[in-house]
């Protein structure tokens, strides 16, 4: 019974985002406007540290290969 429930509630509740996104169109593209922007600058961010920590971590392999 659980799983069918689940079924019909999700179908439901799938069915009323699809007809509110519909009528709230114009509304849903000024909040991609406004978060697209946020998410780039994010992943850029991100981007960025994960170089700068790629980079740490090639310099300190290279300190122990000439150590040994």
């Amino acid at each position: 019974m659980g799983k069918i429930l689940s079924l019909a509630v999700g179908s439901i509740v799938a069915l009323i985002g699809l007809i509110l996104l519909a009528m709230w169109w114009n509304e849903f593209l000024f909040l991609l406007r406004g978060i697209i922007p946020a998410v780039l600058i994010l992943g850029g961010v991100i981007s960025v540290i994960a170089g700068i920590s790629e980079f740490k971590d090639t310099a300190k392999a290279g300190e122990t290969k000439k150590e040994e």
